[in-house]
C-alpha cells in the first residue's frame, strides 16, 4: 500500500499530539473505526471524492457519522475536511494506526497463499521463517490468491519471501530464456 506524503504528515501530526495528550490509545481506537467506516460505505468515499459538493456539507456529514468520537479525532477529521484533504481520511487513518503499532513493537504480517492454509501450516511457515520475531507481538493478515498456484508468499514488514510455485516457474522460464 502506497501511504501518500499528505497521510504521513497528518498522522505524524496526530501522533505527536495525542503523544502529548496522553489519548494515543482513544484516538487509536477510533482511527480503526475511521478505518472500517471508510472500507464499509463506497458512498462516503464518493461523498467525499466528489469536488463540487460543497465542505460545509462535507462537515455536517462528518460531524454526524463521527459524533461519538473524542474530540480530537472530531478535531483532526474537521480539520482534513477544511484543508481539503478529505480524500485522504482514511490513507491518514491508516498511516496513524501503522505508526502507533511501530511504537509498540507490533510486526505486520501478510502470508499469501493459494488455497487456505491450517493453524498448524500458517505456524509452521511462520516459525520456519527467520523473519518473524517470535518473542513480539504481529498482526497476521492471511490471504487467498489463487494466481500464485502453490506455495506461498510471506511479507513482513518491507521483507518478503516468496516461496510460490509462480515466481519458481518464471525463474526456470527465464533460465531457459537465457540458455
Amino acid at each position: 500500500m502506497l501511504t501518500s506524503k499528505v497521510a504521513k504528515r497528518y498522522a505524524q501530526g496526530l501522533l505527536d499530539f495525542t503523544q502529548e495528550a496522553g489519548s494515543t490509545e482513544s484516538v487509536f481506537s477510533e482511527m480503526k473505526d475511521v478505518v472500517k467506516i471508510m472500507n464499509e460505505s463506497k458512498d462516503l468515499n464518493a461523498f467525499f471524492a466528489t469536488p463540487f459538493i460543497d465542505g460545509k456539507k462535507k462537515m455536517a456529514a462528518a460531524e454526524q457519522i463521527f459524533r461519538e468520537f473524542s474530540p480530537v479525532s472530531r478535531n483532526i477529521i474537521s480539520l482534513v475536511i477544511k484543508q481539503g484533504r478529505e480524500t485522504h481520511m482514511k490513507g491518514i487513518a491508516q498511516e496513524f494506526i501503522r505508526k502507533v503499532e511501530d511504537l509498540q513493537g507490533i510486526q505486520r504480517i501478510t502470508l499469501t497463499s493459494a488455497t487456505a492454509l491450517s493453524t498448524e501450516n500458517v505456524d509452521q511457515i511462520l516459525n520456519a521463517s527467520g523473519l518473524v520475531n517470535q518473542d513480539s507481538h504481529f498482526d497476521l493478515n492471511t490471504q487467498i490468491n489463487p494466481d500464485i498456484l502453490g506455495g506461498y508468499i510471506l511479507r513482513v514488514g518491507d521483507q518478503q519471501v516468496d516461496a510460490s510455485v509462480k515466481s519458481k516457474l518464471n525463474k526456470l522460464r527465464k533460465d531457459f530464456q537465457i540458455n
